[in-house]
């Protein structure tokens, strides 16, 4: 059983289930920062793919394919296609923060196209100053958010006992959403933990590490200006 399988999950891979997350029904934008998010979905689509017997971590971070037969799954496929393949590059293996950070828009395309023709989100063409053209993605007719938001509450309530909640849990630490789907003090020590977790995992601490970097570009040319 891969983490796409996981109980409780309607055949959802875990980077579509973070991205529910993450989402504002209301609004159609994420929570969170949307590029943290996307280096998140990335990490998500990696931890599914080593779940799957599909990629081996070496050297602690770098993401080799192990197994290119494909899952049947638009969004671990397209991610797998992504990743270098020992039989057709020279590379046989990628530092997994840098696939993190190419692969995140990519991924993230998927999961909104998927999440759309399950009928989760719908794709609302908006334009900025009535020139720039964006998508919102409130809500659709099936609701996945307030199933997979109501998983994820009793989950850390419980203590988070099933591996496939540690991990989202440590997707949501390492993008800064935590804070959004657990505010204020009550759930500090939650957080403390969940902080913890992404140390432990690797796919999370890539995107752990996509995220920090941006931070501090951003504040060294904060500091510049």
């Amino acid at each position: 059983m891969t983490a796409a399988d996981g109980p409780g999950s309607p055949g959802l891979t875990l980077a579509e289930e973070l991205l529910l997350l993450a989402m504002d029904p209301a609004r159609g934008r994420p929570l969170n920062n949307p590029k943290y998010l996307r280096y998140g979905l990335a990490g998500a689509a990696l931890a599914d793919l080593e779940a799957a017997g599909r990629i081996a971590v070496e050297r602690g971070d770098r993401v080799s394919v192990a197994n290119p037969l494909p899952m049947n799954d638009p969004v671990l496929d397209g991610a797998l296609a992504a990743l270098p393949d020992p039989g057709k590059s020279r590379r046989a293996n990628v530092k997994a923060q840098r696939w993190v950070r190419t692969a995140a828009r990519p991924v993230h395309e998927l999961c909104l196209r998927r999440l759309v023709e399950r009928g989760a989100i719908r794709r609302e063409p908006r334009r900025a100053l009535g020139l720039f053209p964006y998508d919102r993605y409130p809500a659709g007719e099936v609701d996945l958010t307030g199933p997979a938001r109501a998983r994820f509450r009793s989950a850390v309530d419980a203590g988070l006992p099933g591996h496939r909640e540690r991990v989202l849990a440590a997707f949501a630490s390492a993008t800064d959403l935590d804070s959004k789907l657990l505010p204020g003090g009550a759930f500090r020590a939650q957080r403390r933990e969940h902080k913890r977790l992404v140390k432990q995992m690797w796919t999370a601490h890539a995107a752990y590490h996509a995220v920090q970097l941006d931070k501090s570009s951003a504040s060294n040319a904060g500091g510049s200006t």
